[in-house]
C-alpha cells in the first residue's frame, strides 16, 4: 500500500466565491455536497493549484481572484506528505501583472511551481472531461501530458520548450529568404525536445498498459486499449539519437510545405491519444456515453494507481461530480476502488445520499454560496 498523503488544512483568500475560508481537515476523504454554483468544484480547483500548471479549469489567474477583490487570491495548505509535513502557500497576491503565480513552501521561496511535486501528486477527473473521446485530439494530448506530468515533471518544461522553438520556426518560414543555419539550429532543438516528449508519452502509455493487464480481473470499470497516433508511431524501440535524425529530415524536408501552410505539420504536437474499450474492442468514441464514462474513470483510477506504485505515495484526487451518472452497485464499488488507492479524495455531488456507501471513510461537508459546514 502507497504511503498516504492528505491536507490537514486548507485555507482560502480571495479565490472565486471565496472571499475567505478555513477548513480542517484529516485523512478521510472529502465529501462536498450543495447546490449547482455553491462552490463546490471552486473548492477543487483551489487544491488543483497544489500541482503545476493552471488548475483543473486551466483558468487565467485573473479570473480566478474574486471579482471585486483588491488584490489576487491565496491558497494555503498543511499536508502531510511525501517528504513530511509541509505548508503550501501559493497564489498571485502581491505579484506584480503578467507574472506567474508565486508558491512557497514553509515559508521561503521556492525556484518554481514544480516543487509541488516533491510533496505530493493531485490527479482530477472532471465532467468537462467527458467528451474527451470524441473531442479534438489536442484535448486528449493534454489529457496524455497531465499523465505524464505527474511522474516526469520536465515534461511539461519540454513541451513549453518545443512550442516556443515551433513558433520561432513558423516565423521564420513565413520570411522571404528565412537563414538556413538559423533554421537547422531551431530544428535540432525541435527535435531534442519533441523526440523526448514522444518518447516519456509512449513509456507512461506503456506503464498503463502493463498496469491494466495485472488488474484487469480487479475493477468492475471497462479498461481501456492505448496507442498513440501521428508522430513517431510505433518507433519507441529505437534509440533517440535516431528518431531525433529522423524527426530532423523530416523538418528540414518539410519547410516548404509548412511556409505554405504557415505552421510546423510534423511533430509531437500533431499526436492523438488513441481509446479503446479493450472489453468490447471497439474505439471508445463509438462507445455509448455511459460506456464512456465508465471507461473513463477505469483509466484515471488506473493511473492513480501507477502514480502510487511508481512514487509510494498515493495521489490526492479530486472527483467533480463523480457518482452523478452511476448507479448504486457501480458507486459503492468506485468508493472502495478509491479508498483502496491509499490517498485522500475530494469528490463532489449535488445530493449527499449519493455518497452514503462511503460511510465513515468520509467527512461530509456543505457547501452553499462561499461557506462551507459540517
Amino acid at each position: 500500500m502507497p504511503n498516504k498523503v492528505f491536507l490537514n488544512r486548507l485555507k482560502l483568500t480571495e479565490f472565486r466565491n471565496y472571499a475567505a475560508l478555513s477548513l480542517e481537515l484529516d485523512q478521510r476523504h472529502v465529501v462536498l455536497t450543495g447546490e449547482n454554483g455553491a462552490g463546490k468544484t471552486n473548492l477543487m480547483e483551489a487544491v488543483s493549484f497544489l500541482s503545476p500548471g493552471r488548475g483543473l479549469r486551466r483558468a487565467a489567474y485573473a479570473d480566478v481572484t474574486r471579482v471585486g477583490a483588491g488584490d489576487g487570491f491565496s491558497v494555503f495548505a498543511e499536508v502531510e506528505g511525501m517528504e513530511g509535513t509541509v505548508e503550501i502557500g501559493t497564489g498571485t497576491a502581491g505579484v506584480t501583472e503578467g507574472q506567474s503565480r508565486r508558491l512557497r513552501l514553509n515559508g521561503t521561496p521556492a525556484a518554481t511551481v514544480d516543487e509541488l511535486t516533491d510533496h505530493l501528486r493531485v490527479l482530477w477527473l472532471t465532467p468537462s472531461m467527458d467528451g474527451l473521446f470524441t473531442g479534438p485530439s489536442a484535448d486528449r494530448r493534454r489529457f496524455l501530458d497531465r499523465l505524464v506530468l505527474s511522474l516526469d515533471p520536465e515534461h511539461g518544461r519540454r513541451s513549453s520548450e518545443f512550442d516556443r522553438a515551433m513558433r520561432s520556426r513558423n516565423r521564420l518560414l513565413g520570411e522571404f529568404r528565412p537563414d538556413p543555419s538559423w533554421l537547422t539550429a531551431i530544428e535540432k532543438e525541435m527535435a531534442g525536445l519533441g523526440v523526448s516528449m514522444a518518447l516519456a508519452r509512449q513509456e507512461m502509455l506503456g506503464l498503463l498498459t502493463a498496469l491494466v493487464e495485472r488488474t484487469v480481473d480487479e475493477s468492475v470499470f471497462p479498461s481501456a486499449r492505448l496507442a498513440l497516433s501521428g508522430f513517431l508511431d510505433d518507433e519507441g524501440h529505437r534509440p533517440a539519437y535516431d528518431l531525433e535524425e529522423q524527426y530532423l529530415t523530416m523538418l528540414r524536408d518539410g519547410r516548404p510545405r509548412d511556409a505554405a501552410a504557415g505552421r510546423t505539420l510534423d511533430g509531437p504536437h500533431r499526436s492523438d491519444l488513441l481509446v479503446r474499450h479493450r472489453e468490447k474492442d471497439m474505439e471508445a468514441a463509438r462507445c455509448s456515453t455511459g460506456e464512456q464514462k465508465a471507461l473513463l474513470v477505469g483509466l484515471v483510477l488506473a493511473h492513480a494507481r501507477l502514480v502510487g506504485d511508481m512514487t509510494g505515495h498515493a495521489p490526492i484526487l479530486l472527483l467533480d461530480e463523480i457518482a452523478a451518472h452511476l448507479d448504486v452497485n457501480r458507486r459503492a464499488a468506485l468508493f472502495d476502488l478509491v479508498d483502496g488507492l491509499g490517498g485522500q479524495a475530494f469528490m463532489t455531488g449535488t445530493d449527499q445520499a449519493m455518497f452514503e456507501a462511503l460511510g465513515e471513510r468520509g467527512r461530509f461537508l456543505t457547501v452553499s454560496h462561499g461557506s462551507v459546514t459540517g
